[in-house]
């Protein structure tokens, strides 16, 4: 089956012939957009794929963490539920975590450090998940203007021939303007798909954002409890 008659199952077989019968600039522009939007729903379908594995990670890796008695159990099994932010984030904090319990009194030294080491690791992880975004945001920008582009140049090319033809009609003008919108439509057909997807992929960006710094300060308060508890285990075996 040939391309036209494919693409005349899903948009018309009169847009198709429009489409056709557009000239170079016109079929140089709509190819261009054409690229533009498989781009910006490539990135669309891994975004969602990404959040959608990280959000039931991070879920599972929540529970995990909060069922264990130690650290080390939690990063015995971390590795499972990598998909997850808030597993860079434990990892930034387990490996400062065992840097300080390595003095004699095996006591962490500055809570302060490792709430730092847990930030860092966070801010990585969101950038890997903003990794992209920015060609979203492109798309949903240029590609009504690449389209407006299109129609303006159609449209000038339409009064031309008008012009030269000297029918001053409707029905003379009208195929040459109507071919020259199918640009505009499908510059709009590119930039709205890109623009809802920027939104909603950037909010769940956010969310994960605030619940990386949620669980950092829910480490630090484990921590804290862990080394009372060793603290105090270590005192009543000296009495």
């Amino acid at each position: 089956m040939h391309l036209s008659s494919l693409l005349s199952l899903f948009v018309g077989g009169e847009i198709v012939d429009l489409v056709l019968q557009t000239g170079a600039v016109a079929k140089l522009v709509l190819l261009l957009l054409l690229l533009f939007s498989l781009l910006s729903w490539a990135i669309i379908l891994s975004k969602w794929s990404l959040l959608r594995r990280a959000r039931v990670q991070s879920g599972r890796f929540v529970r995990a963490f909060r069922k264990a008695n130690r650290l080390q159990d939690v990063a015995a099994v971390a590795e499972q539920f990598r998909p997850s932010p808030l597993v860079g984030v434990f990892d930034g904090g387990f490996q400062e975590f065992r840097r300080q319990v390595g003095n004699p009194t095996g006591l962490i030294r500055s809570p302060l450090a490792m709430q730092r080491a847990m930030q860092i690791a966070a801010s990585e992880e969101m950038t890997r998940f903003e990794r992209n975004m920015s060609w979203l945001a492109i798309t949903a920008a240029v590609t009504p203007f690449v389209g407006l582009f299109g129609t303006v140049w159609g449209i000038i090319d339409a009064f031309h021939g008008l012009g030269t033809a000297g029918a001053a009609t409707l029905r003379a003008v009208a195929p040459g303007i109507s071919e020259a919108l199918i640009t505009t439509a499908a510059g709009l057909a590119a930039a709205i798909p890109a623009v809802i997807a920027y939104n909603l992929i950037g909010a769940s960006i956010r969310e994960f954002a605030a619940r990386s710094d949620d669980f950092a300060l829910e480490m630090l308060n484990s921590i804290e409890h862990q080394q009372a508890q060793a603290s105090y285990q270590a005192a009543e075996g000296r009495r």
